[in-house]
């Protein structure tokens, strides 16, 4: 209860984001604002968007910053496009990314943002109310290269994934472009709240082969245990570079 209050607070305190909050009723991502604001991108590659909450975080903190947005859901999306109505430096495309195009299977969950191209587990609804599996729909998967050229991200760029468990099949979708990126921030989780999806340790591993290096672990969300369950963690080329590899 005080960290959604300290976010609401948080939000009314920003013009950009209280505007949003108001008109169409989007919470900005200011959860965050440290993260962004200490990379100063001048490209975001925003994956899984849902309604603009990270954009809008990425908008205010990296002002200078082009964002290229992917959310396949139309009623998502809607409200995206509403939220960056005139906003030059903000495009959506209507897509997930994943290694092959074409049209895949969205598994619905009644939060929209809690909705995977993998099956959701009944350990998600069980840990969080209104997230369990309610139905499914046909969505548009592309690869970021038909989408986005080298050339057109300027560094340091930022590659950032919310994609519900979906993150190593996204990454895939975008390894013709992974050298263009300074920055990789993925949601990463500890348990499987969707069947099939890779661990954190895996994806660590993943992305360290392709030489970005753990440098940040943030928001970490604890079971009534105290059983991490999910992060949001940042990987930098840069940490490679400073210390080398293994």
């Amino acid at each position: 209860m005080m960290r959604k209050l300290i976010k609401l607070l948080s939000i009314l305190a920003s013009r950009p984001y209280r505007s949003a909050l108001l008109r169409h009723n989007v919470a900005a991502g200011v959860e965050h604002d440290g993260v962004l604001m200490g990379l100063d991108c001048r490209s975001v590659v925003d994956v899984g968007a849902n309604r603009g909450q990270f954009a809008l975080a990425a908008r205010r903190c990296c002002p200078e910053a082009r964002i290229v947005s992917f959310e396949p859901l139309p009623g998502p999306a809607e409200r995206f496009r509403r939220v960056f109505a005139g906003d030059s430096r903000v495009t959506l495309h209507q897509y997930a990314l994943g290694p092959q195009e074409g049209v895949s299977t969205m598994h619905l969950s009644s939060r929209d943002d809690v909705s995977s191209l993998l099956p959701i587990t009944p350990l998600m609804g069980s840990l969080f109310p209104r997230t369990a599996e309610v139905g499914t729909t046909k969505v548009r998967v592309g690869r970021l290269a038909h989408f986005v050229g080298a050339g057109e991200l300027s560094t340091p760029a930022l590659l950032k994934l919310d994609v519900e468990g979906y993150e190593l099949e996204a990454l895939r979708g975008c390894e013709e472009l992974l050298d263009s990126f300074s920055h990789v921030y993925a949601e990463c989780s500890f348990v499987e709240f969707f069947r099939g999806q890779v661990l954190a340790d895996d994806l660590i591993a993943w992305l360290r082969r392709h030489e970005f290096g753990l440098c940040g672990v943030y928001d970490v969300v604890y079971d009534a245990q105290g059983r991490a369950l999910t992060a949001n963690m940042l990987f930098s080329k840069a940490v490679l570079v400073a210390t080398g590899p293994e």
